[in-house]
């Protein structure tokens, strides 16, 4: 619930502390766990009915196994879901990869487009152009995940 701008300075320390700046890991690892995530995901699975891990209990299965072969199938579109809304987060994100990058050679899509301007003069079709092609595995992606998150919107939604 804090801000991310909030905790960019933290995160930096860490991150310069572990040997992770310059580097693409510095542009991905933040996002990997949020707050937005572990409530939808908390969500989901206090929506699923209890009966159903009770029974793989009464057959036998483990925990673990419960979980393996029951539970994270049944999971799929709310993680497809988490997917989508991490993936396009972290896509079009500017502020971070330009914090933790310096490296021209690791720079994000985002920051290639942004250095693609020029102080003095800026050629808008090629701007453009990259921005397209920045948007196009965003588009594949959610084309690609399209199913799982219409599921996961309507299993939601049924109560019973």
């Amino acid at each position: 619930m804090i801000p991310t701008q909030l905790l960019m300075v933290p995160t930096y320390v860490m991150f310069a502390r572990v040997g992770l700046i310059d580097t693409l890991a510095a542009a991905m690892v933040p996002w990997l766990a949020s707050v937005f995530g572990i409530f939808l995901m908390r969500q989901f699975f206090l929506s699923l009915p209890a009966e159903l891990e009770e029974a793989a209990v009464l057959d036998g299965c483990s925990r673990f196994g419960t979980f393996w072969r029951i539970i994270l199938p049944l999971a799929r579109p709310a993680l497809a879901t988490l997917a989508i809304f991490t993936l396009l987060s972290s896509w079009n994100d500017l502020v971070w990869p330009l914090i933790a990058i310096n490296n021209p050679d690791a720079f994000t899509l985002q920051l290639g487009i942004t250095n693609f301007q020029g102080a003095r003069r800026t050629d808008w079709s090629l701007l453009m152009a990259s921005n397209v092609v920045a948007t196009l595995p965003l588009i594949a992606f959610f084309v690609v995940a399209q199913k799982q998150f219409i599921a996961t919107m309507t299993f939601t939604g049924v109560k019973g």
